[in-house]
């Protein structure tokens, strides 16, 4: 842009001024072709000449049979004036010249925002709000570079103006300009009259889309916040701590800009020391998939409560997952522990795998999974197992922990198996460096779960505190007695109240009536001892589960199951791989 005058008219020269004055003149000649433009046309007819620098308006309909006069053209950009154009156009301009920014122009947008601005003053001394703003190095790099620079929304507090109630946005581009000499300054506004090098700012006001943007995030804010908010809610707000295993687990949102996720974790008592530990993630993002997640956790709480083995509970998941939403894929694994074993029996329905790292340290990965992710439904699961001894460690993840966009999954899970290896200390602890060496943070942009277990060793006086005893019972009238004065041994030797022994005794006696009235071989009776409770338990051969019913008068037989319910703090009974089941039923013990 060259600004060559700086008058009421728009930049012109002499020529063009010359110019109109001949056009305006009587002449004989008429214009040759097209090439005899003015910025003001000649009036014709009754026509009225309007004001220098106006543009006649078109008249709608001419003369009955006369047709335009063929040397009328239309108006030109050199008759508007520069006040007429920047003056009146909302956005903020100003211009400046020379190496210190003098000012040559304020339009009446701009002095409306920051008040009138006297013309030849510096922009550092007359304009401080471009120095709030930021503008006067960018205004140096123009002039230095030549070229325009813009810098966006920059804010202008409120009452800025005195008219002001609310801050304003606007985006300023600063453009360079050069400002020519053409005969003294006939406005008084104006004080460039030699030839420089100056700015133009231009600032366009983006209040509205600032705040409509601003709105927009604090909606996705709230509605992230009631998706994490559900999401927690869902989630334990305290893991169960069975007597076996220690656990811990973590679950951290995705950034600020990731939509909340669906994953999840749960640990189960099942009853006679077992433990159930599930992690899941369901795919897709936001309230809904916070949602699916909470009802496929209440699910698997219910199922486990069944007993069932890992593979039963997830082929209920599955078609539970397809009835709640077809669209919803969920990966899930559910592991059993049992002391007894010194086991994990899981299964896996898409998941990654789960890791194990044994007492010597070394770190191994689970077996693939053993089937579909839920809800895809036509697919029969299976379970697997992976020795869990004491002194061994297991994580359960999502993905998470270990996907990351320019990495294959593969290397993740590489990463965590070796940052497993060398975690050590409480499962709590353990989580917080597993998160710390696989570079979760608070910006990460995936929902992340983990879930520690670890099975201690016990020495000194903490392993006085557990105990086991089993006898393998036989078939006849002395199974019983045999029974009876088994429990009663260990129940001595473990230091019982004699209510407590005598209570255990009873059960005992009770478990192995109804097993060898109704089971078959093979029978046996284990008795264990943890530091919270007793737990009694008798297997057989038969698969028939045990219910409690009410036995009328008459009846000589159907009562020990409600005696052991009455008794006993819980009971309960499940089916055995092979063909079997196990009744069992627990003591708590009193708090020392």
């Amino acid at each position: 842009m060259i600004f060559t005058r700086w008058s009421a008219k728009f930049p012109g020269t002499q020529r063009r001024t010359a110019a109109r004055a001949d056009r305006a003149a009587p002449s004989t000649t008429p214009p040759a072709g097209p090439t005899a433009h003015s910025a003001t046309p000649a009036p014709t007819g009754d026509t009225a000449a309007g004001p220098p620098g106006t543009v006649p308006a078109a008249r709608a309909e001419g003369t009955a049979g006369e047709d335009a006069p063929p040397h009328a053209t239309p108006p030109t950009v050199d008759a508007l004036s520069v006040h007429d154009i920047l003056g009146t156009i909302p956005a903020l301009v100003a211009v400046v010249y020379g190496p210190e920014h003098r000012i040559a122009y304020v339009n009446g947008a701009y002095a409306g925002v920051f008040g009138p601005r006297p013309a030849g003053r510096t922009a550092r001394e007359a304009l401080p709000e471009l120095g709030e703003l930021g503008l006067l190095p960018l205004m140096d790099q123009v002039l230095r570079s030549g070229k325009p620079r813009t810098v966006k929304s920059r804010k202008v507090p409120a009452g800025a103006g005195g008219d002001r109630t609310r801050d304003g946005y606007y985006t300023f581009t600063c453009t360079p300009i050069e400002v020519a000499n053409s005969g003294p300054a006939p406005d008084p506004e104006v004080a460039c009259v030699a030839p420089h090098k100056g700015v133009l700012v231009f600032g366009a006001e983006v209040t509205d889309q600032i705040e409509s943007a601003e709105r927009l995030r604090a909606s996705e804010a709230r509605q992230r916040a009631a998706a994490v908010t559900l999401q927690r809610s869902l989630l334990p707000q305290e893991l169960e701590q069975p007597d076996d295993l220690r656990v811990a687990a973590t679950y951290q949102p995705g950034g600020t800009d990731a939509a909340v996720g669906g994953d999840w974790y749960d640990v189960i008592t099942l009853g006679a020391g077992r433990t159930a530990l599930v992690i899941g993630d369901v795919m897709g993002r936001g309230v809904r998939a916070a949602a699916v997640m909470g009802q496929l956790r209440t699910a698997v709480r219910a199922y486990a409560r069944l007993d069932l083995p890992p593979h039963e509970v997830l082929q209920l998941l599955d078609g539970l997952a397809a009835e709640i939403d077809a669209s919803q894929i969920a990966t899930c694994v559910y592991a059993v522990h049992d002391p007894n074993e010194g086991r994990l029996v899981y299964a896996s329905a898409g998941h990654l795998p789960m890791l194990v790292r044994d007492a010597d340290g070394t770190v191994r990965r689970a077996a693939e999974p053993t089937g579909p992710p839920l809800g895809t439904g036509g697919w029969l699961h299976t379970s697997g197992t992976v020795p869990l001894g004491p002194g061994s460690s297991a994580v359960l993840y999502t993905d998470g922990l270990v996907e990351r966009r320019d990495k294959d999954i593969d290397e993740g899970v590489a990463g965590l198996e070796r940052a497993f290896a060398g975690a050590t200390g409480a499962p709590d602890i353990v989580c917080d460096r597993l998160l710390r060496s696989l570079g979760i943070t608070a910006t990460h942009d995936d929902d992340v779960a983990i879930l520690v277990i670890q099975n201690p060793v016990r020495t000194g006086h903490d392993a006085e505190l557990f105990h086991n005893a089993a006898l393998e019972l036989h078939g006849g009238t002395e199974a019983a007695p045999r029974a009876r004065a088994f429990a009663s041994g260990v129940l001595a030797s473990w230091r019982f109240s004699p209510e407590l022994h005598d209570l255990g005794v009873l059960a005992a006696s009770e478990l192995v009536a109804n097993s060898l009235q109704h089971g078959t071989p093979p029978m046996r009776l284990r008795l264990r001892r943890t530091d919270r409770r007793l737990i009694i338990e008798v297997t057989d051969g038969d698969d028939h589960l045990p219910r409690r019913r009410r036995a009328e008068p008459v009846d000589e037989t159907g009562r020990g199951i409600s005696i052991v319910a009455t008794i006993a703090s819980s009971w309960g009974s499940r089916r055995t791989p092979g063909g079997g089941k196990a009744v069992w039923c627990e003591f708590a013990l009193p708090k020392s």
